[in-house]
Order: structure tokens, then C-alpha cells, then sequence
């Protein structure tokens, strides 16, 4: 799971980069990653709960993607991210310093933009990962990790 996320963040780093073609790689990346996720989350939650009711855990897994969108992408890192674009905004970097004198020199006005990458994901999984290891280690023996 923690390397369906790393492919996501790659997937994300082309959309932030603004490449040309970047939009294709990005989707290629972010595609196989959350495909990948969908494929390993049910088997790792009936590993981690059980079998005796995975059809109501399936279903909060279901759910759980729409209403994680909602809160996290939605409400959180939406503000997160206009708080840190206009703290950016108020510090010109040199490489954006002919976009901002042609954006003057034409009359427009700039978007908020936040140049960054966040990779909290993985780093959740990999933590996941470290606090399950004496589950899998209980159920199949020892690790080679």
C-alpha cells in the first residue's frame, strides 16, 4: 500500500511540476497508484479484522473514499493550502519574477498558487506497516524485515 502511495505522490509531483505532457504521466501515475490501492485495501482489511462481517467493512470502505475526499481534500488541505499560497505569494521567488513583471506589465491578476508536494500518505502507510508488523509476524511467522 505505502508503494501505491509513493506512485500516487509521483503521480501528483508531474501535475504540481506543470510540465508539458506532465498531465499524462501524472494521470498514468496517479491511475495505477489508486488502482492499486483499491486492489490491496480489501484483503488487507479482511487480514487485519477478519472475514465475520467484511460485508459491512467493505462498505465503510466504500464510503470511506468519497467522505475522506470531502473532509480532507475539501475542507482541510483546501485551507491549508490558501493559507501557504498566500504566504508564498508575499515571498517572490526569482524563477517566478519574469511571470509577476509580465503579469504587472499586463494588468492581470496572478492566482494563489502553492508550489509544493506532500507525501503524508506514505508516510502514514509506512507507519501502518511498522505497528502491524508483529500482527503479520503472529500470523505467518517471522519477518524478513
Amino acid at each position: 500500500m505505502a508503494i501505491a502511495q509513493v506512485v500516487m505522490a509521483f503521480g501528483h509531483f508531474f501535475f504540481a511540476m506543470g510540465w508539458p505532457g506532465a498531465v499524462y504521466i501524472g494521470t498514468l501515475l496517479v491511475g495505477l497508484g489508486y488502482g492499486a490501492h483499491w486492489a490491496i485495501v480489501p484483503a488487507a482489511a479482511s487480514e487485519l479484522f477478519g472475514l465475520k462481517n467484511f460485508g459491512a467493512l467493505y462498505n465503510f470502505l466504500i464510503i470511506a473514499n468519497p467522505a475522506g475526499s470531502l473532509v480532507f481534500s475539501g475542507l482541510i488541505a483546501s485551507s491549508i493550502y490558501d493559507m501557504e499560497a498566500e504566504k508564498q505569494a508575499q515571498q517572490p521567488h526569482e524563477r517566478r519574477l519574469m511571470a509577476s513583471v509580465l503579469t504587472r506589465f499586463l494588468n492581470m491578476d496572478e492566482p494563489l498558487k502553492c508550489e509544493g508536494i506532500c507525501i503524508i500518505a506514505a508516510v502514514l502507510s509506512m507507519i501502518l506497516v511498522y505497528r502491524t508488523k508483529t500482527v503479520y509476524a503472529n500470523l505467518y511467522g517471522r519477518s524478513r524485515m
